[in-house]
């Protein structure tokens, strides 16, 4: 038992080193000034990745942050709808919103927040990317036009080599394309793009797929070559993989692509402008700091109130909020202002865990039993309690995530970040409060 004890003990000490090692930000300064006393010191952390064995970790240097507190871009597209029968008009429209949704949040939570807005006949699609300030990257993001085609060989070389239309049209487009999707290889676990056409498009992609086995049919988006996979047989089923030895991050990419040409319109980019943070340096550091000072109180409060045991409370919190912001930084979790709030309101809910736990054992304490299983039996007992809250909220934080899109619950990038970082934060503190605290109490308290 106390060498399995031993063991939790040191997995929670390489889990807070881990967390510590990608916490530390790019560069910092430290500048200290008492009486003759003086310290000023740059720190670089740029360089500290490591690799074992195949396997690279590049260590995330900052934590990405939200429109609201560092600016972003701002872009107004126009849809056109003069192909579109009027009947489908709003369909398409909401799709190109969920398209464009979809293909600026495929590398991860980028608390994008895109709108649809209408005024008489012009449907306009309104798109706020924070952290871009290079109007022509977001342009490029969401695709100005993203018009898909697939193109198949020329069978006439000298007339290919003199217009240099090395691949012919044909009448498979973005529209007959219902998905694209990043899977791996089961033979070899290298990253695929997988394709899924419409009923539509799965008979004109056997048609042309029958046609050029052995040959290259091209994948163009708005007149340049995307992709050039070969086809290897006929594909009849509508369902196709493209291999080309990707990384996984070229693999995202083109299937970011392909998606961006199944859009159900065009759309044309009417306005752009850079928008800066309503925020600001100051009131985040602000901010920053008020948490500090309450995570400063409660610390102080578990201490003065429950002695050696607040103590090691306090530990379990600070590791908390270590492993916290290195999954943040991680995953990447796009921080706002809500966001900031979320992380907050999980700290409460990590030091009521504790309380509960201590309450517990003061309780089994006064009926006379002996400190170890007075505290076995508060653990016990005080996690149908800890597990009901938590649950609870983890379903509220689901419900404002709202990951399938309801049309009937909340969309906005800004509520969704406050979820996301609740959630984390009590994942997180279900893990120190049962775990960590535990182990600690276990090794370290005698009464």
């Amino acid at each position: 038992m106390i060498k399995k004890k031993k063991s939790i003990f040191w997995l929670i000490i390489f889990c807070t080193l881990f967390a510590i090692f990608v916490d530390l930000p790019g560069e910092a300064n430290l500048n200290f000034s008492l009486g003759k006393i003086k310290i000023e010191k740059h720190f670089n952390f740029k360089d500290l990745n490591f690799k074992i064995g195949p396997l690279n970790f590049y260590r995330p240097q900052e934590i990405r942050k939200g429109l609201d507190l560092q600016g972003g871009t701002h872009l107004v597209f126009s849809a056109e709808m003069k192909d579109i029968p009027e009947q489908n008009r709003q369909d398409a429209w909401q799709a190109s919103r969920q398209n464009i949704e979809k293909r600026v949040n495929l590398f991860g939570v980028s608390e994008a927040n895109v709108q649809t807005a209408k005024a008489g006949e012009d449907y306009r699609l309104i798109v706020e990317l924070p952290g871009v300030k290079d109007v022509n990257e977001a342009i490029d993001l969401i695709g100005k036009t993203a018009q898909l085609e697939f193109r198949e060989e020329n069978p006439d070389l000298k007339e290919a080599s003199e217009s240099g239309e090395y691949f012919l049209r044909t009448n498979l487009t973005g529209k007959d394309l219902a998905r694209s999707l990043v899977e791996f290889d089961p033979n070899t676990g290298n990253p695929v793009v997988s394709l899924e056409f419409n009923g539509e498009g799965t008979k004109k992609f056997g048609e042309i797929t029958t046609k050029n086995v052995g040959k290259i049919v091209a994948i163009y988006l708005d007149g340049l070559p995307i992709s050039l996979p070969k086809v290897e047989e006929a594909i009849t089923t509508g369902k196709a993989i493209i291999r080309g030895g990707f990384t996984l991050e070229e693999a995202k990419k083109l299937s970011v692509q392909l998606n961006a040409g199944a859009l159900p319109l065009p759309i044309k980019l009417i306005e752009q402008r850079n928008i800066g943070a309503t925020l600001g340096e100051e009131s985040i550091q602000k901010s920053v700091f008020a948490g500090i000072i309450g995570l400063v109180f409660v610390m102080a409060f578990m201490w003065a109130y429950y002695g050696k045991l607040g103590l090691l409370a306090d530990l379990a919190l600070l590791n908390y909020g270590l492993i916290t912001l290195a999954l943040y930084k991680l995953i990447p979790v796009t921080l706002t202002l809500p966001g900031i709030a979320g992380f907050l309101l999980s700290v409460g809910m990590a030091v009521d865990a504790n309380i509960l736990i201590f309450e517990r054992m003061k309780e089994e304490r006064r009926l006379g039993k002996p400190l170890s299983v007075a505290m076995e039996l508060g653990f016990g007992r005080a996690w149908d309690s800890i597990r009901d809250a938590n649950v609870c909220t983890l379903i509220t934080a689901f419900i404002l995530f709202n990951p399938f899109d309801w049309a009937f619950l909340n969309s906005s990038g800004m509520v969704r970040g406050f979820a996301l970082t609740l959630a984390i934060g009590i994942a997180v503190s279900l893990f120190t409060g049962i775990v960590v605290t535990r182990n600690l109490i276990r090794l370290f308290y005698r009464g």
